[in-house]
């Protein structure tokens, strides 16, 4: 008898391939952010989505607060049209980030998800600003 793991048989690989490189088109992770932020010129714009509270109890360095509800065309106006948003949240407890991508998306915006949120970024173990 089979272990629990392989009682659903494994994807193809060729399916396999596909799946786990479309889902690098829509997310991205905290130590890929925190290399680029660090060590290559910044090429996306990092939101913040949570609540101007949280977000100056402690933020991921140079995160820009923008509250989901709060996302609008006016609000982007002054990025070009072609800027990636990374957008996260509290952490994968939270939806806040995917909302938010979605809303991003229908403005027709380019964006990832950092998946992980802030609970993720602590947990690798990199520091936060706080203020706002």
């Amino acid at each position: 008898m089979s272990s629990v793991v392989q009682r659903v048989p494994a994807a193809a690989s060729t399916a396999a391939l596909a799946h786990f490189q479309a889902r690098l088109g829509y997310e991205t992770d905290c130590a890929d952010v925190y290399y680029a932020s660090n060590h290559e010129s910044r090429d996306f714009v990092l939101l913040d989505v949570r609540t101007p509270t949280l977000f100056a109890a402690g933020h991921v360095p140079g995160a820009i607060n923008l509250p989901t509800r709060m996302l609008c065309e006016q609000r982007l106006a002054e990025y070009p049209t072609d800027t990636l948003f990374v957008v996260y949240c509290a952490g994968p407890h939270c939806n806040g980030a995917n909302k938010a991508a979605v809303k991003l998306a229908q403005l027709g915006r380019p964006v990832k998800e950092m998946i992980g949120g802030l609970t993720g970024w602590l947990d690798e173990g990199f520091g936060l600003e706080r203020g706002g």
